[in-house]
């Protein structure tokens, strides 16, 4: 439970449903989670218990994080921390407090076809995370349940509402956990890393156009904070850690119709092992294209052939594969 109103909310309706509620706030060390969360379990009647993640927390997602722009990837902490840290220590909580499901105010709907579960986008698709957790396996899945993935966010807030939840009226929280600011390169300051140190702006021909102060600080796609005039509006196309140039060129220039993944998993089955033909989101916020996924030379590796061309796929970021509203699975971009 992080105190906020979609977890509230889930903890509400399986009180209301007869289930044994257990509220537990992991304690990651950035905020204050565990106070509301406290509040909360004693307005629904129910246990509360803080659990110290801090170490593992900044181990497991904190610090690969960093890791990854400092290597010149777009990392998406979400999808780490679900695989790594939220479902995983909720597992030796079930046997310490005797329970038999694992819940969370997630939005996405759970299910089971033929023998293996399964995740399905949330009825509310503005408010969809199955996106985030396409990395889930079939042992957490297994144990989970998620009750507010029937559920608009607008409902939420009535049931929150009409239940005097202290947590009906609290803002959404759309940033980082960690990053308390929103800036991710206040971690950086004190990092000796070659990708930190200043370097050429390069244009698409190979022309100096400028200097830049560190490859980590830029990103695929980025237009913003280069201050570089070219005469045109310039974009970010690419990041050379060989020779520590940032490459600037036109929007055009990010367009492809090709992609390929990493450490891919599947949730309906093991292994691609022919085309698959679905869906293809290349980041939380983008709209959904239509891809052959073919299986890669190497385990866990795969192409992706667009329809149609997609903008900026940026490596570190997650490509996440749909047939319809069904989640099939995704791998890191590279």
């Amino acid at each position: 439970m992080s105190g906020g109103v979609d977890s509230s909310v889930a903890a509400f309706l399986l009180c209301r449903q007869g289930y044994q509620v257990i509220g537990a706030t992991f304690e990651n060390g950035y905020g204050q989670p565990s106070l509301q969360a406290a509040d909360i379990c004693r307005q629904l009647g129910i246990e509360h218990h803080v659990i110290d993640i801090r170490d593992s927390f900044n181990k497991q997602v904190v610090q690969p994080f960093l890791a990854a722009y400092l290597s010149g990837r777009t990392p998406n902490p979400c999808v780490l921390c679900n695989e790594k840290i939220k479902f995983p220590v909720f597992e030796p909580l079930l046997e310490l407090f005797a329970a038999d499901f694992i819940a969370t105010g997630h939005y996405v709907r759970l299910l089971k076809r033929n023998g293996r579960f399964l995740l399905r986008q949330a009825v509310c698709r503005e408010k969809d995370q199955s996106y985030f957790m396409y990395r889930l396996s079939q042992n957490v899945l297994a144990k989970c349940l998620f009750p507010l993935g029937e559920y608009s966010k607008e409902q939420v807030r009535d049931i929150a509402g009409q239940q005097g939840l202290v947590s009906a009226r609290q803002k959404d929280s759309y940033d980082i956990c960690f990053i308390e600011s929103g800036d991710y390169r206040q971690y950086f300051s004190d990092d000796a890393s070659p990708s930190l140190q200043p370097g050429e702006i390069v244009d698409k021909n190979g022309r100096v156009v400028g200097r830049h102060r560190g490859l980590a600080y830029y990103t695929l796609g980025q237009r913003r904070g280069i201050d570089v005039a070219l005469g045109y509006p310039a974009y970010v196309i690419g990041l050379d850690g060989g020779h520590n140039r940032l490459i600037l060129g036109e929007r055009e220039d990010l367009w492809t119709n090709h992609a390929q993944i990493e450490q891919a998993v599947f949730m309906p089955f093991d292994q691609l092992t022919s085309p698959l033909t679905a869906m293809v989101k290349i980041r939380y916020q983008a709209p959904a294209v239509e891809a052959t996924i073919l299986p890669g030379c190497n385990a866990g590796r795969a192409e992706l052939v667009f329809s149609q061309p997609v903008w900026a796929v940026t490596p570190g970021q997650s490509a996440v594969i749909y047939d319809g509203e069904l989640l099939l699975g995704g791998g890191y971009l590279i």
